[in-house]
Formats: structure tokens, C-alpha cells, sequence
């Protein structure tokens, strides 16, 4: 073992040790092993897809309900556009010419909607099915498919409802801090009750609610944070220059807002998963592979099961081993003889399931 080898080794065996340090790289890991990259910017394309039909529609609504009260109208659809902060003041003048038209504009803001949020759904669904490593052969069918991308529709549509109250509520608390403040913790519990509403819809059924709730409370305070943080960043710096950003870089700073939200709901997702399954400590440097490393892999493989008829079955050679003991065994290994962690697809006798030993997951629903 070289001198740089045995060093890299030494901060493994430091982080391996450490129960925060090595829960954050217990994620790290888990969200590279899902190819959650690719799962995010598929969040990102979705949602992007579903922000323009649904504006163009809050603003036809407000067109056709709100047409006798223009002052009423402008105040809702500012708060609206308040949700995003660095390109809210260029959509919303942009995102108004379909009122010349309000039955056309209402028609191509439902069907809009309507197809982009069931993608969103549907990615949704693909990524939370990817993050708890849910076989094939269970994964929900079509229409079971269908119908949570229609709840997670009307998710959506109560979460702009009472996002969009709560922005104008912010907006006055501006004049008072204690009121902004007021605001801000109401914000965040109100973005954790979204959040635990669209991770229930979107997870699949064998997992437990509980089970989901230390990701929805991080993700419903940080996003409530990145939230205040871009309006404070427009308020203070952007204020006067929104004219010059144009409709190029509009689009790209909406993009770049949607791929934070994203990125922060799948590393919340991946955090649920590691700590249900105790995916942690993991290794930075194998061999050796700590007990959480060979879950971790044969959970990857029972994924691949695609039929009820298939067996999936995987073992590890050798005994769980931390970096720390391969350290002081002189870089020796187990004995590879020994039979570690095995896996079978769920649904077999004695199959060891994603959740644990005991904790298989049941058919589809």
C-alpha cells in the first residue's frame, strides 16, 4: 500500500467514524448510485414543460374571474410570480397576452397543463421508484400510474393556491419584521405539507409515510429559505434590473430555479431512503465494503428484476469490513470464503426485500 493510497485510506476511515460526516457521504453515494443527475434534469425539463401552461392559466382564470377588479388581479399575480424570485417580474410581463383571447387561452392553458404535469408526475414517479430501488416486476402498472399523476395534479393546484396567498401575506410582512418573519415559518410549514403530499402521492405504496418525513422537513425549510434568499437578492440588487435580462436569460434563470428545487427534492428523497435502509457509513475507497456498501449493491441488483417468474438472487463474498480494520489488518481483506449480504427478488420465500429481512415489498398497487 503506497503512502498516497494509505492516506486516502486514513480519511475514509476518519469520515467512517464520524455518524454525520459519513451520513452525508452515505448520500452522496446513494444519490450517485441512482444516476440521480439524470433523474433531476428529467425533473427539471418536466416542470419547466408544466410552468408556462400553468401561468398561462392563472392568468386567464384571473382574467374571466377577476375581470371587474383589475387591482385585485394584479396583486394575485404578483404574489404568484413572487414564487420565483430572479424571473417572476419578466414572466408576468410576458405571460399575459392570451387575455386578449380568455376562451382560447384557457383551453391551451388547460390541455398545457394537463399534459405537463402528468410528465412531471411521471418523472416524479420514475424517480422515487429509482431512489428506494423498487423492482421492476412491482413497480405500479399504467393506470395506477395515471391516476397519482392526476392526485399530483390537484397537489399542485392547492400548493399554488396557498403558495400564492402566503406570497402576498410576505409581501406586506415586509413593512414589519416581526410579521416577515411570522410569514416565513407559516411559508415553511405550509412547503412541508406540500412536500409530504407529493412525496406520498409520487412514492411508491410500500413505503411507509414515516418514513418520508425527515426529507419533506429538510426540503420544506431549505426551500423555503432559497425562497427568501432570491426575493432578499431581487429586492436588494436586481430590483432595477430585470429590463436588461431579456428573454433569453429569463429563461435560462428559470431553469437554473427549477433545477435547484429539483435537485434539492431528490437529495431529500435519496436522504429518506438512507436512513430508513441505514445505508451509512459507506466507503470512499473498496475494497474493503462496509455492511452498508454491500446493501446498498444488491439492492441495485434486486432492482433489475423485471418478471414475477424472475429470481434475482445476489451474494458478497466476505464479511462487512470498515476501512479502520482493513487499516489494521495491513490491507488484508476478509476471508472471501465467508457468504455476506444476500438479496432476493421480493416476492420469493425468504426473500430479503428492500426495506430489510422482514420487510419485502408486496405486489404492486
Amino acid at each position: 500500500m503506497n503512502p498516497l493510497e494509505r492516506a486516502v485510506r486514513r480519511v475514509d476511515a476518519l469520515q467512517q467514524g464520524s455518524r454525520w460526516l459519513s451520513f452525508v457521504i452515505g448520500v452522496v453515494k446513494k444519490y450517485g448510485d441512482d444516476n440521480a443527475g439524470a433523474l433531476s434534469v428529467q425533473l427539471t425539463y418536466a416542470m419547466f414543460t408544466t410552468v408556462f401552461p400553468l401561468m398561462l392559466l392563472l392568468v386567464t382564470v384571473m382574467a374571466l374571474v377577476l375581470a371587474g377588479d383589475p387591482s385585485a388581479r394584479s396583486a394575485v399575480l404578483r404574489s404568484t410570480f413572487h414564487q420565483f424570485p430572479i424571473v417572476g417580474t419578466e414572466l408576468s410581463k410576458n405571460i399575459h397576452v392570451m387575455r386578449r383571447n380568455s376562451a382560447f387561452g384557457l383551453v391551451i392553458g388547460l390541455l398545457g397543463i394537463l399534459y405537463g404535469s402528468t410528465g412531471l408526475a411521471g418523472a416524479g414517479l420514475q424517480t422515487m421508484e429509482q431512489v428506494w430501488n423498487i423492482p421492476g416486476a412491482i413497480r405500479p402498472n399504467y393506470w395506477t400510474r395515471m391516476a397519482r399523476s392526476l392526485l399530483f395534479l390537484v397537489v399542485m393546484g392547492v400548493g399554488l393556491i396557498v403558495t400564492t396567498f402566503l406570497s402576498s401575506f410576505g409581501t406586506f410582512g415586509r413593512h414589519n419584521f416581526w410579521l416577515g418573519v411570522a410569514s416565513e415559518a407559516v411559508a415553511a410549514l405550509v412547503n412541508i405539507g406540500i412536500y409530504m403530499a407529493a412525496f406520498r402521492v409520487l412514492t411508491p405504496r410500500q413505503i411507509e409515510s414515516r418514513a418520508l418525513v425527515p426529507g419533506v422537513l429538510l426540503a420544506g425549510v431549505l426551500w423555503t429559505v432559497v425562497q427568501a434568499f432570491g426575493g432578499y437578492v431581487v429586492g436588494h440588487y436586481l430590483r432595477d434590473d430585470n429590463a436588461v435580462y431579456g428573454t433569453f436569460a429569463t429563461v435560462l434563470g428559470l431553469i437554473a430555479w427549477i433545477y435547484i428545487g429539483a435537485q434539492l427534492t431528490v437529495y431529500a428523497a435519496e436522504m429518506n431512503a438512507v436512513i430508513a435502509r441505514r445505508l451509512w457509513p459507506r466507503g470512499m475507497v473498496q475494497p474493503p465494503l462496509t455492511k452498508a456498501d454491500q446493501v446498498s449493491i444488491a439492492l441495485q441488483a434486486v432492482e433489475n428484476q423485471r418478471r414475477p417468474e424472475q429470481e434475482v438472487l445476489t451474494r458478497v463474498r466476505g464479511r462487512p469490513m470498515s476501512q479502520a480494520e482493513y487499516l489494521r489488518r495491513g490491507g488484508e481483506g476478509p476471508d472471501e470464503s465467508t457468504i455476506g449480504t444476500e438479496r432476493r427478488a421480493p416476492g420469493e420465500e425468504g426473500a430479503q426485500g428492500p426495506g430489510g429481512p422482514a420487510s419485502a415489498p408486496g405486489p404492486a398497487r
